[in-house]
């Protein structure tokens, strides 16, 4: 009896990670609020009941689809578990991660962060908390590293962490935001050769 209920919870496990994985790229490229229940059905093949058999609601679908997103970019806001132990090599981290990343994030519709950002509004509070804890554990994360470096002595005394972090953060969120319209990558490519210049200036 509890062999056949655990591969039956496994089985819906298995359906609910499969919808949350089709439903995510679709989220990220049409918006939380302007994708349809009628996109998530055709793009998982299933039907309306056997989705919502699996979720409370089209916002519940959202928030893990979220969740999925951000594990694109996962790494580059955990980088204080990165085994590297020069501060400055490690937010260098940063732009080569985007650099690396920037085609295919822009194939599945942009950064999960800034999309997110832009519909967080009073309409969808449990996205906009979600999006709020991302960005402040980005800039912890950057805010740890500077402040360990310091302490190290391998980034310069005078470097107020938390200033740091949030110009690293806005040019990198605003590059991608200004490339995505424009059509252009050029205006983050500027915006990451300048993270670059800020983070190697830094240094002792």
């Amino acid at each position: 009896m509890d062999m056949k209920k655990n591969k039956e919870i496994s089985k819906a496990e298995r359906t609910r990670q499969y919808i949350i994985e089709k439903a995510a790229p679709i989220f990220n490229k049409k918006g939380y609020s302007g994708t349809s229940l009628s996109d998530l059905i055709e793009a998982t093949g299933l039907t309306k009941g056997a989705i919502y058999g699996n979720f409370r609601n089209k916002d519940e679908i959202a928030i893990e689809s979220y969740e999925f997103n951000l594990s694109l970019i996962r790494d580059v806001i955990n980088l204080t578990q990165t085994n590297e132990d020069n501060a400055v090599n490690k937010l260098l981290f940063i732009p080569k991660f985007y650099r690396n990343k920037f085609r295919e994030l822009g194939a599945l519709g942009g950064c999960p962060i800034l999309n997110a950002a832009i519909e967080a509004d009073d309409n969808n509070q449990l996205l906009h908390k979600k999006v709020q804890q991302t960005i402040n554990n980005w800039k912890g994360s950057i805010e740890k590293i500077v402040n360990e470096g310091r302490a190290k002595g391998q980034i310069k005394k005078e470097v107020v962490s938390s200033q740091f972090a949030s110009v690293i953060i806005s040019l990198i969120e605003g590059g991608i935001m200004l490339t995505m319209i424009l059509n252009d990558p050029n205006p983050m490519m500027s915006s990451l050769d300048r993270v670059e210049l800020m983070i190697k200036e830094i240094k002792t």
